[in-house]
């Protein structure tokens, strides 16, 4: 294996890659429908598009990497990143424009769940530490496109600085090119039966239903908590981006500090407490009228949501190595799913009962998800046994 620290680089950098994914669209979309002259239909769908994108790279990465390796298909991830970011600066049309959306979600599905993986294989005492590490770079990428067009655009087009992004990608694409990484776990020919195996594993999908609920209470909350603040507590739109940036912000701080803790303490007791921290922020949300006391509440439920992936991809990559890929691929398409019907549902309850009532779904899925790290643990110790 080469050299461990490279490696951990290239999997940061892509992480920050993908949270540049992730960010980007909602950061033009302004300027994107001022340019094409679409209406809001046309724009939701852009979205539904990336995350189309997002899933089937989530999908096909796992298998591809347990039977090829990873720097192969990590050189074409990033690749299509930077295509698509050039074509989103420099789409002559709206079908152009859907062309590179979903190239850069491809893209980053494939990069999402590639550097995950990778950080797990090569992290083997230490992987929910790693992987909370590596988390903190996704926050620094989805943060700094936002930050930087709202300090260059009166200085630069939206297209010169999405295509200076994208030339800074191809950092990562060099770098992951000059470096060698781990041979393939299945040079002989993939699994097939082994791989099928991974659906019908209780302790896997089991995860995956953790996962699920995680990444749909995340998207909620991020994609929510302004529009609670405006309507809820009658804050305005500048303000309310604020107190967004404060839950984005307490994700970070937390997985930063969980790199050191989840060495030193049981990862299951860091969930738990984690979650704990996470149900009484959605709790302080939901029943407090104070801006102040909602504003802690957003505080806690980032702090608490940060050690989730973490700590369940670390058990995923403790238990299925020889086949990390594709069991990454399982649990990430599953956390996606969540990503997508959780934030549907608060916005149905929200428009017929208001936020604060829709938002009751986010202490309900914690209070799931716990039950379910119950009969996981019970289920590992068992394995173990």
């Amino acid at each position: 294996m080469s050299n461990r620290r490279v490696l951990f680089a290239i999997a940061c950098l892509g992480m920050l890659a993908f949270g540049i994914v992730l960010t980007t669209l909602g950061a033009v979309l302004p300027s994107v429908i001022e340019r094409f002259g679409i209406d809001k239909a046309v724009a939701g769908s852009l979205f539904l598009l990336m995350t189309f994108g997002i899933l089937i790279g989530s999908l096909v990465f796992g298998p591809i990497v347990d039977r090829n390796g990873y720097k192969g298909v990590l050189l074409f991830a990033t690749a299509l990143i930077v295509v698509g970011l050039e074509g989103i600066g420099f789409s002559p049309s709206v079908g152009w424009l859907c062309v590179a959306i979903a190239t850069i979600g491809f893209g980053g599905g494939i990069i999402n769940g590639g550097t995950n993986a990778l950080v797990a294989d090569i992290s083997a005492d230490d992987r929910s530490a790693k992987l909370s590490l590596l988390g903190v770079f996704f926050g620094v990428g989805a943060v700094g496109v936002p930050f930087t067009l709202s300090s260059l655009l009166g200085v630069f087009s939206y297209t010169a600085i999405i295509a200076s992004i994208g030339a800074l990608v191809l950092v990562l694409l060099l770098l992951t090119a000059a470096t060698p990484f781990p041979a393939p776990k299945q040079p002989q020919g993939f699994p097939l039966a082994a791989a099928k195996g991974l659906l019908r594993d209780p302790v896997l999908i089991l995860m995956g239903f953790m996962l699920f609920l995680e990444s749909g209470m995340e998207i909620t909350v991020g994609g929510w908590t302004a529009t609670f603040f405006k309507e809820e507590l009658q804050i305005p739109d500048k303000r309310a981006l604020v107190y967004l940036s404060v839950y984005w912000f307490g994700m970070m701080l937390a997985r930063l500090a969980l790199g050191a803790v989840l060495r030193r303490a049981s990862p299951t007791g860091v969930l738990l407490a984690s979650l704990s921290t996470a149900f009484v922020g959605a709790l302080l949300l939901i029943l407090t009228e104070s801006v102040s006391l909602a504003a802690t509440g957003v505080l806690l439920l980032g702090c608490g949501f940060a050690a989730t992936f973490p700590v369940i991809l670390g058990f995923v990559g403790d238990r299925y190595a020889q086949l990390s890929g594709t069991a990454f691929s399982i649990v990430m398409v599953m956390a996606l799913t969540g990503g997508m019907i959780l934030p549907y549902i608060t916005g149905v309850l929200g428009a017929a009962y208001g936020l604060r009532v829709s938002f009751v779904i986010v202490p309900v899925a914690i209070g799931l998800l716990g039950s379910l790290l119950g009969a996981a643990r019970v289920r590992l110790l068992a394995a173990r046994s």
